[in-house]
């Protein structure tokens, strides 16, 4: 039956007990967990409700892996084939299992890292969503995470659309895949220690969809075990850099296969000025415009760190979104003409006021009152290091064909009791070195940042379009930065910075301070 373009396999789903499900588990010495707990999460999978399943239990422990092995008390052992072996890294032990597989559908239960306990129904429900479309690549489901303490939250993961790359993107720990499908693409690649699932999910999703079964209330597939640390913003920064060599490599083949790669060279063109513009540009050369929502307390750090810019024609230009009651308001007069703060030979501060908080309002109201040409980022509770604006022009004079300079940064933290703001040593400067000349606009895709701070020529920003005012799908104040370095990356060249030029001060009112991976997700 075919709706909306959509074909559904009717009869397939009535005759659901005859299709066969292989479910995988690993098995390793270095399962950060107890035996009693493989037991319980080898006993969910044997345990399904759907009759026709096996379980593979790929024993990589080098110990001879006889079915015998494996403690299975209280187990159905009937249902359970130990697959023995010496394996290099994950994907060899998941390519073994696919090898071994007897069913027409195979779930790959990622377990090395945290157990996995499958609900009974799990898989039939999997099967049914996996049958109900001819075009379904993988399954993956909402599950629910339970903390150390025993605390569980629901999990609600984002519906996948063609496009979303993102490496970080949360799948969960158990995904069903019809297996003729990866006989077809070869499986994981075992080329990769670490990029092997996110290049499985790219390849199946090149011709096929994939299928989100979602949860409401008590819907979750199964229950993931943490591993006790919070999610870190920064986590990524801490990967090895072969790690992230990995995602490139499986990045960019990706995009070659399917025509969306970006050569070197490709569609870039010389910056040119806009006339009009250009006769009304004064002795102002750099706009820093600064986004700001009752943060009174942070607003005059920030200024003060354009006042020390060791160049001229500089002019900071505060957006605030809070309407004329919100307190940051009055922090800003305080270094305009007539306030306690005011220096006549200082940088311009000037005070634009909306009641809308929305970012891109604030950024494109803020661009359209610049004075200078180019615009530069500043969030309102952060700093510029002093030379940064002079580090960035440098870049700007040295190729026609740049529209934005990226800068790097430190992650400075500060301290709510005593004021103090101190380098975190632990998070190293942030150069985002994976966005070289070749590939950078091409790695974008992959990786959720771009460096800072992002600066432009305005005229460019006007070209591509401007910032986005939370009028795209699931914008929430969020991104809108990350969007127009890719859509100015598509038309000119970006500059970088190498040197730290800017420093992010995380403290616990901040936009990035222990944001959860769905939210990652979602912005």
């Amino acid at each position: 039956m075919d709706v909306d373009g959509v074909c559904y396999d009717l009869a397939m789903i009535l005759d659901l007990d005859k299709h066969r499900v292989s479910i995988t588990l690993v098995l390793t010495n270095e399962l950060p967990y107890s035996d009693a707990e493989f037991l319980a999460m080898l006993r969910s999978a044997t345990d399904q409700d759907h009759g026709m399943v096996e379980v593979l239990v790929i024993d990589g422990r080098g110990i001879g892996g006889a079915a015998e092995d494996v403690a299975l008390d209280g187990v159905d052992a009937e249902r359970i084939r130990v697959v023995p072996g010496e394996f290099a890294n994950r994907a060899q032990m998941y390519n073994a299992a696919i090898s071994a597989a007897t069913g027409e559908y195979f779930v790959a239960v990622f377990n090395a890292v945290h157990q996995v306990i499958l609900k009974r129904s799990a898989v039939r429900t999997m099967l049914m969503a996996a049958l109900r479309c001819s075009d379904t690549g993988f399954v993956y489901a909402d599950y629910e995470l339970i903390a150390t303490d025993g605390t569980r939250a629901e999990n609600h993961l984002l519906d996948w659309h063609e496009g979303r790359l993102v490496d970080t993107a949360d799948f969960g720990s158990a995904l069903m895949f019809p297996t003729v499908l990866l006989r077809e693409v070869g499986g994981f690649c075992e080329r990769y220690k670490a990029a092997d699932t996110y290049d499985l999910r790219l390849k199946m999703t090149e011709n096929h969809k994939a299928a989100h079964v979602a949860n409401r209330y008590a819907g979750s597939l199964y229950c993931v075990r943490s591993p006790g640390k919070a999610h870190d913003v920064f986590d990524y920064l801490l990967q090895d850099k072969s790690t992230q060599e990995e995602m490139e490599d499986a990045l960019t083949k990706h995009l070659q296969r399917t025509g969306a790669y970006l050569t070197p060279g490709e569609h870039v063109c010389d910056v040119v000025e806009d006339p009009a513009r250009e006769s009304t540009l004064e002795e102002i050369i750099a706009s820093v415009v600064i986004p700001v929502n009752r943060r009174p307390e942070f607003i005059g750090r920030a200024i003060e760190s354009v006042r020390q810019q060791t160049v001229d024609g500089v002019e900071v230009i505060v957006v605030v979104n809070g309407g004329a009651e919100d307190p940051t308001c009055e922090a800003v007069r305080q270094y305009m003409e007539g306030g306690e703060r005011y220096i006549a030979s200082a940088p311009d501060v000037r005070l634009i006021i909306v009641d809308v908080n929305n970012l891109g309002l604030c950024l494109n109201s803020g661009i359209a009152a610049a004075k200078g040409r180019y615009y530069v980022q500043l969030d309102s509770d952060d700093r510029l290091k002093p030379d940064a604006v002079e580090k960035l022009l440098k870049v700007y004079e040295s190729d026609p064909t740049v529209g934005m300079v990226i800068g790097s940064y430190e992650v400075w933290v500060l301290d709510e009791d005593t004021g103090a703001i101190t380098r975190d040593k632990r998070v190293p400067v942030v150069t985002h070195e994976e966005w070289t000349a070749d590939n950078g606009r091409n790695n974008l895709l992959r990786i959720g940042g771009a460096g800072a701070p992002r600066s432009a020529l305005i005229s460019v920003i006007a070209d591509v379009g401007g910032f986005g005012v939370n009028d795209d799908p699931q914008c929430r104040n969020y991104g809108e930065d990350y969007d127009l370095v890719m859509r100015i990356s598509e038309r000119y060249t970006i500059g970088r910075v190498w040197d730290p030029i800017y420093e992010v001060i995380r403290h616990s009112g901040g936009t990035d301070h222990a944001i959860d991976q769905p939210t990652i997700d979602r912005n």
